[in-house]
């Protein structure tokens, strides 16, 4: 969690200090709208990854749609510390588990 919270650190230093020719700042810049259309681009990206089943790809798309939600996250003004709470919660939950249920991944 350090790298992330480092790099939305980053992100959060663009916003408020914007630096000629950042990529980050040119996202801040066009807005959410933008933010948004490349965050829905990079998750695409991943899943189309994942499915040809190349690795290596998969983690390249995984970290730029990682980074284009921190963006999104400094856009709205969510704290990366509130996502890492609800994930801690999540990962506490070790006891919740569900029922497995064959299910055909064929059809």
């Amino acid at each position: 969690m350090d790298v992330l919270k480092g790099l939305y650190e980053v992100v959060l230093d663009r916003k408020g200090n914007p630096q000629e020719g950042s990529y980050t700042c040119y996202l801040f810049d066009k807005g959410l709208d933008k933010i948004l259309k490349k965050v829905g681009e990079e998750c695409s990206e991943t899943i189309i990854a994942a499915k040809n089943g190349d690795n290596n790809e998969t983690v390249q798309e995984i970290s730029d749609l990682l980074y284009h939600l921190l963006v999104m996250m400094a856009e709205s003004n969510i704290d990366i510390a509130d996502v890492i709470a609800v994930l801690e919660d999540r990962r506490q939950k070790i006891g919740n588990l569900k029922q497995m249920r064959v299910t055909d991944k064929n059809t």
